[in-house]
């Protein structure tokens, strides 16, 4: 660590893109491996200074944890305005960030919101990272809610896919699955920061997961029909207008979708997300007959 004139001390800060492989594509996090002796405030402070959805900050692993000696970490998120439960970009970012320092393998984070196993594979520069997060849940939203998320975003209630239902779903944080009937409502994303903002603290939100489902005519060769989506992420709570790459939400997604039966593990989803801001990313989401869990997969990239 290096001090600065205030005297706080400020901490070696990497920068990554997680969900892409790109660089300029994906969402960027900032990582700190060595984030001991940095509280709340001053993790907070780096976190607006850096400026990304999401910088990771890394401390020894708790007495228990679960790991081989020097693969085990704790792992807390912070946006610019506030700390978040879990983060999957960060995630994949500081895991990438760790393998390239000590090699691919098996990771464990305690986080805030559980215990998040990862497995890095990959040499360097095509580091691939799967996250398998907490076990999930899905909730009702409110009719009054769900109307004003709608009013919020400048959506009406025609605009959704009615078989994809407005659902409050979990995976290490709380994200609200509204999904567009057509990609171009997708597209036109022009909401009311401060209105949605309000409403996402009031329920205790991290995201709005939107999403699209590519319908099965344009579905690719070897792609399972159905299982490919574009999403988008606004985030207003933590400072940011839209998320990249949100593997929390990916994870969440993945989640709702078993629990209301629409997919039938074992399956797996691609997620397309970025593209409508020039940051093109790519999410695998696995679901397994064996294991409520759902894991999130991805590339990272060093930035600079």
């Amino acid at each position: 660590m290096d001090t600065r004139g205030t005297g706080a001390a400020t901490p070696d800060v990497l920068r990554y893109t997680a969900f892409s492989s790109d660089p300029d594509g994906g969402n960027p996090a900032g990582v700190v491996l060595d984030a001991s002796g940095l509280d709340e405030a001053r993790m907070l402070a780096v976190a607006a200074e850096v400026g990304y959805s999401e910088t990771a900050f890394l401390t020894p692993p708790p007495p228990g944890l679960d790991a081989a000696p020097g693969r085990g970490f704790t792992v807390r998120y912070f946006s610019p305005e506030a700390e978040v439960p879990f983060c999957g970009h960060a995630t994949v970012a500081a895991a990438v960030a760790l393998a390239e320092r000590d090699g691919p393998g098996e990771l464990v984070f305690a986080t805030p919101a559980g215990t998040v196993p990862v497995t890095v594979a990959g040499s360097a520069g095509a580091l691939r990272a799967t996250l398998t997060g907490v076990e999930p849940y899905v909730a009702e939203i409110g009719g009054e809610d769900l109307a004003e998320a709608l009013a919020a975003l400048g959506w009406h209630a025609g605009e959704l896919d009615p078989e994809l239902p407005a659902r409050i779903a979990f995976a290490g944080a709380r994200h609200l699955v509204l999904a567009a009937a057509t990609r171009e409502r997708l597209a036109a994303l022009d909401y009311d920061f401060g209105r949605l903002k309000a409403l996402m603290l009031r329920l205790d939100l991290t995201t709005l997961q939107l999403v699209w489902r590519e319908p099965q005519s344009r579905a690719a060769p070897g792609t399972v029909p159905g299982t490919v989506f574009h999403v988008r992420d606004p985030f207003p709570v933590g400072g940011v207008v839209e998320d990249p790459a949100t593997g929390a939400a990916a994870a969440a997604f993945g989640g709702y979708l078993r629990a209301l039966g629409l997919i039938t593990a074992p399956a797996v989803l691609t997620l397309h997300q970025g593209h409508d801001m020039g940051r093109p990313g790519l999410l695998e989401v696995e679901l397994r007959p064996d294991d409520p869990r759902v894991r999130v997969s991805g590339a990272a990239a060093r930035i600079g």
